[in-house]
């Protein structure tokens, strides 16, 4: 009895594993599959319409200050949309709405101030817009992309230099999604924020990393 007791114990021990290890086969991503689908080739990605992933979608800017040191901030709270032609980059589209109350610096006090009118006057300009008006390859995962951004009301042309990282599937959700690098410059006066110049500097760098998710 004791030994029919310990065999039937080891028995269902044996086939709990076994369901453990099926269920977690059947939910776990397939990460070698992804490896294989992922690609660094921009004439294999998938052409279609893609939405910018918000929480990995950030646009870091940076200005001299005072020249002692160059400070930067970061707008968080962006949405695009980008309708992707591999096969003809320059059919591509693109459209980008920052919200202006997102501004970031990791300082309360100075988010507060840069919403005012003195800079973004986020209550009377709560958005900037971006849109593509020109796509250009400059090599085989790099382009120059052109576009009117609408700034404190005021549209002037920006150009962004922007590289293609990677495209396919994520290991954990297996959306299929495409990455890209970006830079820029502009100048703040071009848009009507000159205060505090020339103390604060004209020139302004953006960083940008995007992940666009196929929607």
């Amino acid at each position: 009895m004791v030994m029919q007791y310990l065999i039937n114990k080891s028995m269902k021990h044996l086939l709990l594993a076994l369901t453990s290890i099926i269920i977690f086969t059947l939910t776990t991503p397939a990460y070698s599959q992804t490896e294989v689908a992922t690609t660094n080739d921009p004439a294999q990605v998938k052409a279609g319409a893609y939405v910018l992933d918000k929480s990995h979608g950030k646009i870091t800017w940076s200005i001299s200050h005072m020249g002692f040191s160059t400070y930067t901030g970061q707008f968080a709270d962006v949405d695009a949309k980008l309708n992707l032609d591999p096969a003809k980059p320059a059919n591509s589209t693109l459209d980008v709405t920052v919200n202006m109350s997102g501004i970031g610096t990791l300082n309360e006090k100075l988010d507060e101030h840069l919403k005012t009118a003195d800079f973004f006057n986020v209550a009377k300009f709560p958005t900037a817009t971006f849109k593509a008006t020109k796509i250009e390859l400059t090599s085989n995962k790099a382009a120059k992309i052109t576009g009117n951004l609408t700034l404190l009301g005021t549209t002037k042309p920006v150009t962004i230099d922007a590289t293609f990282n990677q495209a396919g599937p994520t290991p954990m959700t297996n959306a299929y999604r495409v990455g890209f690098t970006g830079s820029g410059k502009l100048k703040r006066s071009d848009f009507g924020m000159s205060k505090f110049l020339p103390m604060l500097g004209d020139d302004v760098s953006l960083d940008i990393e995007a992940e666009f998710t196929a929607s």
